[in-house]
């Protein structure tokens, strides 16, 4: 079952969240996301048990348990969605070549500007 922690310290490594979790069971892996930039850990990691029961155990008795003065969340991670985005389409083009302008009368010819008339 995967696991996510949130607010966890921002000197913790995933050595740190093994060590928490393995006292309920088994531990698959664990992961601390990371900042690309500044490379420190953003404050939410995941971490994955085999054996459900044991995940639930954890679940339960660390949900709002105080870690360095900081109160994590534990919670079953809702799983990864996957998001299409939209393929670009070609503009639409009209099928009517552009030709001369017709007007029903000198009133509408000057509401257009000089430059699309086609009087020259």
């Amino acid at each position: 079952m995967d696991i996510h922690v949130g607010s966890i310290p921002f000197k913790w490594t995933e050595k740190n969240l093994i060590a928490l979790f393995e006292e309920y069971g088994e531990v698959e892996s664990a992961k601390i996301v990371i900042d690309k930039i500044t490379r420190q850990n953003k404050g939410f990691a995941f971490v994955n048990m085999p054996n459900d029961e044991e995940a639930m155990t954890a679940i339960q008795q660390l949900n709002g348990a105080e870690f360095e003065e900081r109160n994590i969340t534990v919670a079953p991670s809702l799983p990864k969605i996957e998001i299409r985005k939209p393929q670009r389409s070609a503009p639409q083009t009209s099928a009517k070549k552009k030709g001369p302008m017709e007007f029903k009368s000198d009133k509408h010819k000057k509401s257009v500007p000089p430059w699309m008339r086609k009087e020259y």
